[in-house]
């Protein structure tokens, strides 16, 4: 059994400007799970970088409104909102919104960064 209390948690900074906060990885997490679960804030104004990764992801809204660009389709997300990214797909996430994004990600097989091809 593994615990993670959010409070005890070390926030990142990802390569994007997001703030990271690694829930769950296969290399923190004592029952060999597969995926990885990571919570994301984003400031007003800030976008993720177009990228592309080899595993699926979900995107799951906690607070805020999202743009997800998934290949050539964009997408509105609010809170409570979740979205399905495809292995490989060019995707980015844009905060337009005066307010924090806040979103979990949940990626399969676990996030490696050399999975991760950015575009521009």
């Amino acid at each position: 059994m593994s615990i993670r209390k959010n409070s005890e948690i070390e926030t990142t900074i990802g390569n994007e400007g997001t703030q990271i906060k690694q829930h769950f990885h296969p290399h923190n997490t004592l029952n060999g799970i597969n995926y990885s679960l990571a919570e994301f804030s984003l400031e007003s104004g800030k976008k993720t970088p177009l990228h592309k990764i080899q595993s699926s992801e979900i995107y799951y809204i906690l607070e805020g409104d999202a743009i997800l660009k998934i290949n050539d389709e964009v997408y509105q997300l609010k809170k409570d909102d979740s979205a399905y990214v495809p292995p490989m797909s060019e995707q980015c996430i844009e905060n337009k919104t005066s307010k924090t994004l806040r979103f979990l990600c949940i990626v399969e097989p676990a996030w490696k960064a050399e999975d991760e091809i950015v575009l521009e």
